[in-house]
């Protein structure tokens, strides 16, 4: 069984990531500081899976604790790389934070395993490096264009750190995802997205709003140049996007990647607006939302959804949830959260 380590696997998108590399077989060893998560994730990570993955409380800036981790840890063939902070708009307020929790410890990382002759390395990238793409849908070949905020830029620089230590470093084989837009929960409900505060996305801001804990969701901007002049965005079902993790993984492990660094989209291939979320939401709930359309929000991009041509063909991935289903899951994980409060 390979052991594969997960930094920030007790968060939305690494608590789901963990189910699904259990479930295909590998043994996960989890890192997180809980900043952003709850260890009450663990149980839930356990029930869906049967296995409860070995959990390590740990703040990758703490540079001796990372160390000794590795250390402890001879035997780790992966690496999936998810902690990192993700707000935009507190990048813009504290920048020096982002560099240093989403740099220094991807750093700190590939010095403890660049000696090592075998590493398999995925990296949680994000479509902000591409900035407002000229042509859509956006594939992998678009320019990558000035960071809107320190938190893209943290991603941009991430692929360009894990790039050049790649072609030095014979053993480390990297796959970059570059996620659109993750939304939904897990069908068990016992994990999905807990947003510290007020949310910074829109479908948990939807969901809280819905369950009365906020008062209405405001839409930032219907005079865009789309069909609804609301800003349009890849919606892909977290369950979808965890899979593609275990099958880049699979990809580097099983050695059939064709360069040391390689990049894929990961989104559904469909730009959904604002207020289509929003219809979707209410169709599949049954519920009419309280929103407020007001002004533009600075640093939106007009559209952003991906091509998937290549994880597609080259992976063997597609999503396959719709945005219906995500919507649900999504709201039935709101309820039972605020029932179990």
């Amino acid at each position: 069984m390979k052991k594969i380590v997960v930094t920030g696997g007790l968060g939305y998108i690494g608590s789901h990531t963990v189910v699904a590399l259990q479930l295909a077989g590998f043994e996960v060893v989890i890192i997180d500081n809980l900043s952003n998560s709850s260890l009450d994730v663990l149980q839930g990570i356990e029930t869906i899976s049967g296995i409860k993955p070995q959990f390590e409380e740990l703040d990758l800036r703490d540079k001796p604790a990372t160390i000794s981790f590795f250390k402890k840890h001879l035997t780790i063939e992966g690496i999936i790389h998810f902690a990192a902070s993700k707000a935009v708009g507190e990048s813009v307020t504290n920048p020096l934070l982002y560099y240093e929790n989403n740099l220094s410890t991807l750093i700190t990382i590939l010095q403890q395993i660049q000696h090592k002759k075998q590493i398999s390395f995925i990296f949680s990238s994000s479509c902000t490096v591409y900035g407002q793409a000229e042509k859509m849908p956006i594939s992998e070949n678009a320019p990558i264009q000035q960071a809107f905020s320190p938190y893209g830029n943290t991603k941009q620089i991430g692929e360009e750190i894990l790039q050049d230590t790649a072609q030095i470093a014979n053993g480390l084989q990297v796959i970059s995802l570059r996620y659109f837009n993750p939304i939904g929960a897990h069908a068990s409900t016992e994990i999905g997205e807990l947003p510290n505060g007020v949310p910074q996305n829109l479908v948990p801001f939807i969901t809280q709003t819905a369950i009365g804990l906020r008062k209405e969701l405001a839409v930032f901007g219907n005079d865009y140049p789309t069909e609804d002049g609301t800003c349009i965005r890849d919606y892909i079902h977290v369950v979808d996007l965890a899979e593609a993790h275990v099958i880049a993984l699979k990809r580097l492990l099983d050695k059939k990647h064709e360069t040391s660094f390689e990049v894929f989209n990961i989104g559904t291939g469909k730009g959904s607006s604002v207020l289509e979320v929003i219809e979707s939401f209410e169709r599949v709930s049954q519920q009419k939302l309280n929103y407020k359309i007001i002004d533009r929000r600075e640093g939106d991009v007009i559209s952003a959804y991906a091509d998937t041509t290549k994880a597609n063909t080259i992976l063997g991935w597609k999503a396959t949830s719709t945005l219906d289903e995500a919507m649900l899951s999504a709201w039935k994980w709101e309820q039972k959260i605020r029932k179990t409060n």
